[in-house]
């Protein structure tokens, strides 16, 4: 399971972010200012840092520099700037993505799942009633194993990973058959019907003339 540190110094903030990874099935480590999540850091192995820029007793530039003195954990970075500049630096910093405040806390979580896919590492992805394991290849609900052709898990797989987001027919189309398919969305139609017969009718909602949205049953 992946294990994330938060460093924030907004209280409400940082609980809103741990409150929606905890959701996703993270581990979820806090720092309200640059010196106590520089020093969490040292302390433990974290997958991925969502770090602010604006902090008390080191800021978040030099937390990434220091961090990066030591190891290529992914990092995001928060910031209320917004100008190119400050992203610039950031990525200079070699900082993996860049967000303005205020921004949707489910696009930071569609980031952190982007930036573990790219890693390459298996990931486990639990929602309520569903786990989904990308290492084996397996998907269980409510405690027993799901049937499912490889292409209906691959579909399950990038439901869950992007649970609550509204999900073009088009973009499921190309993200789990792949840009160079040549067959058309009906078939996205097709799978949905059958995954929704192995799972039920809960999880997966229409969004009539647009395409899907995956919640929690």
């Amino acid at each position: 399971m992946k294990k994330i540190l938060i460093i924030e110094d907004e209280w409400k903030m940082r609980r809103l972010i741990r409150d929606y990874l905890v959701r996703e099935g993270y581990i979820v480590d806090e720092a309200g200012d640059g010196q106590e999540g520089y020093d969490k850091f040292c302390e433990s192995e974290y997958d991925l840092v969502v770090l602010d820029i604006m902090l008390p007793k080191l800021d978040g530039w030099s937390v990434c520099r220091k961090i990066r003195e030591k190891s290529a954990v992914p990092i995001i970075m928060l910031t209320a700037r917004s100008e190119e500049s400050d992203e610039l630096f950031g990525l200079q910093l070699e900082a993996d993505e860049y967000i303005t405040k205020p921004f949707n806390p489910q696009i930071l979580v569609a980031r952190i799942k982007s930036i573990f896919r790219r890693s390459g590492k298996p990931d486990k992805v639990v929602t309520k009633g569903i786990t989904v394991d990308e290492g084996v290849r397996r998907a269980i609900l409510e405690g027993q194993n799901l049937e499912l052709t490889p292409k209906e898990f691959d579909l399950l797989l990038y439901f869950v990973q992007n649970k609550g987001l509204a999900l073009s027919r088009e973009k499921i189309l190309n993200s789990v058959w792949g840009w160079d398919y040549f067959g058309d969305v009906r078939t996205v139609d097709t799978h949905v019907k059958r995954l929704r017969k192995k799972i039920g009718d809960i999880y997966i909602h229409t969004i009539r003339g647009f395409g899907y949205r995956f919640e929690e049953g």
